[in-house]
Formats: C-alpha cells, sequence, structure tokens
C-alpha cells in the first residue's frame, strides 16, 4: 500500500525503472492508465510503458514536450496538445475503447478533446509493464534521453474505461473501482535508482 507515498526518481538521465505486476487474463478491448507525476524535465520522458513480445508500444505514456502528451496503443499514437506545467503535480488519465476506437485524455480533472486509434485492436496480455522508461524491445531497450525523473504515485490501471466521475474521483484521489493495477495494493520491483518516499504535499 503506497498510499501518500511517491517513487522518487533521482537521476537525469537515468537507467532506473519499476517493473508492475499485473494479473491479466485475456486481451484488453479497453483501459484507463491513471497517474500523477512531478517533475522539472523538459526534453521528453516516458511516464508509463507496457510492451508486449510482438509489440514493444503496447501501451505508452510520454510527454515529448511541456506542451504535449503521447497515447500509444499498439505502437499507433495520438497527440494531445496541453498547456504547459506551472511546476506542479500533474494528474493524467488516458482510457481507450477497441469498440470505437476512442482515446480520451484528462489532465487534472479536465477532459481534453477525444481522438481516433487504432479501432479494433485488442492489446495484448503477455505484458512487461514498467514506469519511467520507454521499451524498444521487451523489458529493455531503453534511451536513457527518454528516461523519466522526478516522481510518481497513484499509479492506476484499469481493464474499462473510465466514466467521467471516476476520472474526476481518480484526480481527486477518492474511492474507486478495483483495479489491475492499484497504487493501495501495488505489486512492483524498483529496478536501480529509485526511492519510496512520503509524499511532501498534497
Amino acid at each position: 500500500d503506497l498510499y501518500r507515498k511517491v517513487f522518487v526518481f533521482r537521476k537525469d538521465p537515468s537507467n532506473a525503472y519499476v517493473v508492475l505486476r499485473a494479473k491479466l487474463q485475456q486481451p484488453l478491448q479497453n483501459f484507463t492508465v491513471c497517474l500523477r507525476s512531478y517533475t522539472d524535465l523538459t526534453r521528453p520522458y516516458t511516464l508509463f510503458s507496457s510492451a508486449t513480445k510482438a509489440q514493444d508500444n503496447e501501451i505508452l505514456l510520454f510527454k515529448p514536450k511541456p506542451s504535449e502528451y503521447r497515447l500509444y496503443v499498439g505502437g499507433k499514437s495520438v497527440t494531445f496538445r496541453v498547456p504547459e506545467g506551472h511546476g506542479d503535480w500533474e494528474h493524467i488519465c488516458a482510457s481507450w475503447e477497441s469498440a470505437t476506437g476512442i482515446a480520451e485524455f484528462w489532465l487534472n480533472g479536465k477532459p481534453w478533446p477525444r481522438k481516433g486509434l487504432q479501432r479494433g485492436y485488442a492489446v495484448g496480455v503477455e505484458a512487461a509493464i514498467m514506469l519511467g522508461q520507454e521499451q524498444d524491445a521487451f523489458g529493455g531497450g531503453f534511451d536513457v534521453y527518454n528516461s523519466f525523473s522526478g516522481e510518481l504515485a497513484d499509479v492506476y490501471l484499469w481493464d474499462i474505461g473510465l466514466s467521467p466521475d471516476k476520472m474526476r474521483a481518480a484526480y481527486q484521489s477518492l474511492r474507486l473501482p478495483p483495479a489491475i493495477l492499484a497504487w493501495r495494493s501495488l505489486s512492483y520491483e524498483v529496478k536501480g535508482d529509485v526511492v519510496v518516499k512520503p509524499r511532501l504535499r498534497e
């Protein structure tokens, strides 16, 4: 239970990452990923990466520059243009639904215009899931200049698209539906220079 705690990725650039263990039974037709990040990086960096042997960017949350977030599903991506942060925590949620190919992106509890991505695709389950590095191969192939440096918290993965109410609840750290990956019951392994510390501020 990592309640009120954070992962601190201390170095920049870094080869450190956190492996997350999820029990996925079948390919995902829908998903929602949420997390909170706190960093002063202006170069590209990776927040969340799920890779299978067939596809290294099965699910990827990537920030190429301060004014953009990019969501990859099955190797294809959409870009959400956002205001540059003011050196504060940023809470993001990205959801995707196979049936419509609709990708949603929420920043600090507010939805961005929806985009179309990978209609009819299914996200593979034999996945290596990690925070802080982009995988260019299954479980590896990192570019340290795409690594994350800073603090991460409140990481969740659901096999459903969250409703708008639940998206806002995630931002406010309220009660949430059962998740495949949940911050309050996270199965994880730290690889390299990452430290678990109490959260300094709300």
